[in-house]
């Protein structure tokens, strides 16, 4: 009789154990969260001038719920327009040396035409502008002057209609004018193109599709943890 209460007493205990070790999990508050929702958190308080933690829960769970149902999220620009154009030096050195491959490219990426299409026009206002440049050049008839400023402002304004749709599309924080997106392409069209890739790739965007990153990150009240931590923690209290 001792012996049976002596083992249910020793069952009980390694219960309690496992309880409490489960409950200081449980309170440690360790909370998973995709990366892209992360930036969509990040944007939308930059974007009302608050930075920190949110007042109101309410809002943090209908963040939550329009995230899981794939609308409302505020997403980024991958990098500055200047300052980042060297980060991936393959999209730097296409965007310079082939603009209208790249632009294609891009475009086949938001799901806005064929990768042929879309580069063969850019092709053609680029060669159009250029050629009534030189024309100019050894002429000297304004003329050419004045068909290579429109054909110039012709490739920035086209690409800046683009850049607008990719923002509204993919709900990208960053300037709301259209007209600031063209005269990002007038001013410095190889920057805001390198920019325009870097955001689609890493964010594995196909044919109009918005995947994400995939990444995940960690987030303790206390501390920072990984998520392989959590697991191996999880493994060895399970054994």
């Amino acid at each position: 009789m001792t012996t049976e209460m002596e083992v249910k007493g020793g069952a009980s205990a390694a219960a309690e154990v496992g309880v409490s070790e489960e409950e200081s999990l449980l309170m440690e508050g360790v909370a998973l969260l995709d990366f892209d929702m992360l930036c969509s958190t990040v944007a939308m308080q930059a974007h009302k001038g608050k930075w920190g933690k949110l007042n109101d829960d309410n809002e943090e769970e209908n963040l939550v719920s329009e995230h899981q149902n794939g609308g409302g999220v505020f997403r980024m620009w991958e990098g500055e327009i200047i300052y980042d154009c060297f980060d991936d030096r393959r999209v730097a050195l296409q965007s310079t040396c082939c603009p209208c491959y790249r632009f294609g490219k891009n475009m086949k990426r938001a799901g806005f035409g064929s990768c042929f299409l879309q580069g063969s026009i850019h092709l053609i206002l680029a060669v159009a502008a250029l050629s009534n440049l030189l024309a100019f050049i050894f002429t000297r008839r304004r003329c050419f002057l004045y068909l290579a400023i429109v054909f110039t402002v012709s490739v920035g304004t086209y690409m800046g209609f683009y850049r607008t749709l990719i923002r509204k599309k993919f709900n990208i924080k960053g300037s709301d004018s259209s007209f600031d997106d063209c005269v990002y392409h007038l001013i410095c069209p190889f920057c805001t193109l390198c920019q325009e890739s870097r955001t689609l790739e890493m964010n594995n965007v196909e044919d109009g599709t918005w995947h994400g990153r995939g990444d995940t990150i960690c987030i303790g009240t206390v501390s920072t943890k990984s998520p392989e931590c959590v697991s191996m923690r999880k493994d060895s209290n399970d054994s």
